[in-house]
């Protein structure tokens, strides 16, 4: 059964939920679960079923303490091993941030290490009081990847990273949603139903238009600040896209458009 895997996924509603269980070690990041989780968000990228991804634990306990320590000692214990985990996790970073699909991390419980290379990569973090955040390498003598790096600059700018990186503290949700590490604090009782509703507020959407703001925003992030012939070509497309006439007909008609883009 997929629930047996420490990781796995479930697609419902258009929405594909990337599940992290390992509840006994509080979602402990093993190697083998990193590239696990690269391959269900390459299943989701391909999927037309999938417009939105979801990450979260199959427990409240912890969405991801980090990566799994009792690694650290086999194989990361020498350069190449050391090399080949910080490839994978990056891989993945990039994946979560460059994928079509838009990405929400619903966060209970720790957030730490790995666990927030994760959250942060994706496109919104919404936690319930229980979340526990955090980014912990200085406290292993060991130096965060730029990629990872950079996701976390571009959220709360040079100095609260700095603070982040350089002390390893542990900050509450209310201080992560004060600087702006994750975007909204949601009641334990209702935070999977507003999870998945502000989900569908996005799949209900024009996904041409989803997909491809999300890819000029990544562009901003790298420096953009003008139309590239890509970018201005994608825009020009929109115009002439089924989807833009049938939200124009839609609005005119005073109904909820049918868009069929995937």
């Amino acid at each position: 059964m997929e629930q047996e895997k420490k990781v796995y996924l479930k697609i419902e509603e258009e929405v594909g939920t990337i599940y992290i269980n390992r509840p006994e070690k509080r979602n402990a990041l093993s190697l083998d679960m990193w590239k696990g989780l690269i391959q269900l968000v390459n299943e989701c990228n391909e999927n037309p079923n999938v417009k939105i991804i979801v990450f979260r634990s199959s427990s409240p306990t912890a969405f991801s303490a980090g990566a799994d320590i009792s690694e650290f000692s086999t194989i990361r214990s020498t350069e190449e091993g050391a090399a080949e985990y910080n490839d994978i996790t990056m891989i993945l970073e990039e994946k979560i941030a460059n994928c079509l699909k838009p990405s929400i991390a619903m966060i209970q419980g720790f957030c730490v290490g790995g666990g927030c290379e994760i959250a942060v990569a994706c496109d919104f973090r919404f936690s319930d009081s229980s979340g526990v955040f955090g980014i912990t390498p200085a406290k292993l003598g060991l130096v965060y990847n730029t990629p990872g790096t950079k996701n976390v600059v571009d959220l709360v700018g040079p100095s609260k990273a700095k603070d982040i990186l350089l002390t390893g503290r542990l900050l509450s949700a209310e201080e992560a949603l004060n600087i702006g590490l994750i975007d909204r604090i949601i009641d334990s009782e209702t935070i999977e139903e507003e999870t998945y509703q502000y989900a569908k507020l996005i799949s209900n959407n024009a996904q041409f238009a989803v997909r491809n703001s999300k890819r000029i925003i990544n562009e901003v992030l790298k420096g953009a600040v003008e139309d590239s012939e890509e970018t201005a070509q994608i825009i020009l497309e929109s115009f002439t896209s089924s989807d833009y006439k049938e939200g124009v007909k839609a609005f005119l008609e005073k109904r909820k458009p049918k868009f069929t883009y995937r």
